[in-house]
């Protein structure tokens, strides 16, 4: 049945509709008992089945039994599933108009539930179930079967967040990776095709060669990192997407300093798939099950606790002091209760990990009165996209059944452009929500900018305090929080909770004891191992934590034998150093890594893979090509300007010289000794080493 049969054939399309949901519910149903659940004859049954089969919707299998009318079972298939999902949609719609035409006739005004432009609207009552993506438990086994013989495409950890909240309703209206048409719509004007409001892409991006391999039409299997089945697709759209013109509109300017800009750019496959989902099953976490609801669980508990109005507040970062007197007046404010709901996707480089701030949220929710507060989990990945990601996630809390939604200032903002300056004013997040809250269903409400006024001993809204020149206001910045953890200083007890001081120095303990990577960069020839082994014996003399040196030949011998010189095998190289260098940091180690690393993209995913864990030290050692090519130990130079090596940094390949490295030395001139001992100063300066 074709979409434009839909008008003429009303009858025939609900009829295919109820007969794939009941093949859905009961697929080891007898004939008869299927014809009495649908209400029709056995020879319309028969019709039906015979088009669903013809159409690829419905299976045929022989099946053992003795009765005749038995023999023959039938099977809803991939594509059935997701014809299932689409017809849910034509039928709801039709429903509800229905509805609310006989609401108009009886009480002479419209229910309010009937959809506009799409069914974002339909769920006005915020405690209504919304549609998810999965198919029935059964359903969802006999296609776990079927899946074995798709073309699979295994997940990153974003496009599992996306799915994962594609599947439960949390991106509803969306029905699956979005098609062209409708990522052209949101990324020039924020709309679906349909004239729905949809701020963020949400697209699955693959390699051009996995793009290649599939044919439009075609169902894929989409499995997470270990290879378990989550869902099928329906690959509709394939195509190159203008990634500058999306980096511009979606985040403001095509600036690799904007996380997401660079995630585009040097991480993102090179082709889009769009098409409609089928889940089968949710991707599985073994963390803080108790504390992840979907939106329709979500809903429910609501609904059992008598919620009629519920505030979210968004959150990435730990609860202090000031973020509970914000949530305090902005619930009293709406007269709400209080959903805290902190993301636990992927949020900016360098954030606390989830599992410590999750501990922290649970170690500050008894502060909270429990009849009228709770926290769930979200798994979504940010994009950090100030202004259009306050839409997104006022439409995602919107789903999850919340009236109202706290929106701060410079509301997922990134920080710093190439420039230095902020990526989006303070307050352009909240005019953008403001400018479209009647759509988003979910009222906003102001952040205000708390302070601690020390005469008061209280907490106060900035722009509420009158006397603001003859009282003493305090406050603490998230820069100066993060200084005075990592150099071991006091964190007043009017800023935290001495719960949340705990949990966070337990993490983080000072500098001086945590883990490090030293990363010099240069030429070849330039001295970067000769500094590094100096280094490495100056710490190691120092004593205290175990020292790893990853120098070039060393990784090449131990880590990389197979590997050429390449920039693709180049690039591998580093990448492996890095999370070598990463986890010798997350266990409290120093890493002194030596390698060329002429790429600047390569060494920024290097310093985000260590930066998870501690701190990431650049040292460009500035030595010329020119001085390189004189010291020439090994006689590269001379070969590589006879051609008889490819691709040599410096002489037939660039080198992308550091632009704010932490450290920049010069050798020319300049022993080695003193060239490792302004490393140490610098590690000194930084926290890193505790001056004796």
């Amino acid at each position: 049945m074709h979409h434009a049969d839909i008008k003429t054939l009303p009858q025939e399309e609900d009829q295919l509709f109820r007969l794939l949901r009941q093949l859905d519910l009961m697929p080891d149903g007898s004939q008869r008992a299927m014809a009495t659940a649908l209400n029709i004859s056995l020879g319309r049954l028969n019709t039906l089945l015979r088009g669903a089969t013809d159409a690829g919707f419905v299976r045929l299998s022989e099946r053992n039994s003795t009765d005749k009318r038995q023999r023959v079972a039938y099977t809803l298939t991939l594509r059935g599933a997701a014809e299932k999902l689409r017809l849910t949609d034509h039928f709801l719609t039709r429903k509800f108009a229905e509805y609310d035409a006989l609401h108009a006739e009886l009480t002479g005004t419209t229910s309010g539930l009937a959809p506009f432009k799409h069914r974002t609207k339909l769920m006005q009552n915020n405690l209504a179930p919304i549609p998810e993506l999965y198919v029935s438990y059964d359903s969802a086994q006999k296609m776990k079967m079927e899946a074995a013989d798709l073309t699979s495409h295994d997940l990153s950890p974003r496009q599992i967040c996306d799915l994962e909240l594609l599947m439960n309703g949390g991106f509803n209206p969306l029905k699956g990776f979005l098609g062209e048409e409708d990522y052209n719509g949101v990324v020039e004007n924020m709309r679906l095709a349909d004239g729905s409001l949809w701020p963020m892409p949400i697209t699955l991006d693959v390699t051009e060669d996995f793009a290649g391999s599939i044919e439009l039409g075609q169902d894929i299997a989409l499995r997470d990192q270990e290879g378990v089945i989550l869902a099928t697709m329906t690959v509709t759209d394939r195509w190159e997407p203008n990634k500058a013109n999306e980096a511009d509109k979606v985040f403001g300017a095509d600036d690799d300093a904007h996380p997401a800009v660079n995630y585009l750019h040097n991480q993102a496959g090179k082709i889009y798939l769009g098409g409609p989902v089928t889940g089968i099953q949710q991707p599985m976490h073994y963390d803080f099950r108790g504390r992840r609801d979907t939106p329709n669980e979500l809903r429910a508990y609501f609904r059992k606790m008598g919620w009629r109005k519920v505030v979210a507040f968004q959150t990435r970062n730990p609860l202090h002091r000031a973020h509970q007197e914000l949530t305090f007046r902005a619930a009293k404010e709406a007269q709400a209760n209080l959903l805290i709901h902190p993301v636990v996707g992927l949020t900016k480089p360098g954030d606390v990990d989830h599992f410590t701030r999750v501990r922290c949220y649970e170690a500050v929710l008894d502060k909270y009165p429990q009849s009228t507060t709770t926290m769930s989990l979200l798994n979504l990945a940010m994009r950090m996209a100030g202004p259009r990601e306050a839409v997104w996630h006022g439409l995602i809390r919107a789903n999850h059944g919340c009236t109202h939604f706290i929106v701060g200032r410079d509301h997922a903002g990134p920080g710093n452009n190439s420039k230095g300056e902020d990526f989006y004013g303070p307050y352009d997040a909240q005019d953008l929500y403001r400018a479209n809250q009647s759509e988003i269903g979910c009222e906003m409400v102001d952040f205000k900018h708390m302070v601690w006024v020390a005469e008061r001993a209280q907490y106060e809204a900035i722009d509420e305090i009158k006397d603001k020149d003859d009282v003493t206001i305090l406050n603490i910045s998230g820069t100066e929080l993060r200084r005075r953890l990592a150099e071991g200083l006091e964190i007043p007890e009017w800023f935290s909770f001495p719960e949340v001081v705990k949990e966070l120095r337990r993490t983080k303990p000072p500098r001086s004891k945590q883990g490090f990577t030293v990363f010099f960069t240069g030429f070849s020839g330039s001295g970067k191992s000769t500094i590094a082994n100096a280094l490495m014996v100056k710490l190691m003399e120092m004593g205290g934590r175990p020292v790893t040196l990853l120098d070039g030949d060393i990784v090449r011998k131990n880590l990389s034998s197979e590997l050429g010189f390449s920039k693709e095998h180049r690039d591998l190289n580093i990448r492996r150093i890095g999370y070598v260098a990463s986890e010798i940091t997350k266990n409290g180690g120093i890493a002194i890594c030596a390698p060329i690393a002429p790429y600047a993209t390569t060494r920024r995913a290097v310093r985000e893979d260590v930066e998870a864990f501690g701190a990431f030290v650049e040292i460009h050692v500035a030595t010329s090509i020119e001085e390189c090519e004189k010291r020439d130990r090994k006689g590269l130079y001379k070969l590589a300007r006879e051609g008889k090596i490819k691709e040599f940094t410096g002489i037939s390949d660039p080198y992308d010289v550091p632009t704010n490295p932490e450290l920049s030395v010069e050798t020319e001139n300049v022993d080695v000794d003193n060239c490792a001992h302004q490393v140490l100063l610098k590690l000194e300066s930084m926290g890193l080493i505790a001056a004796e």
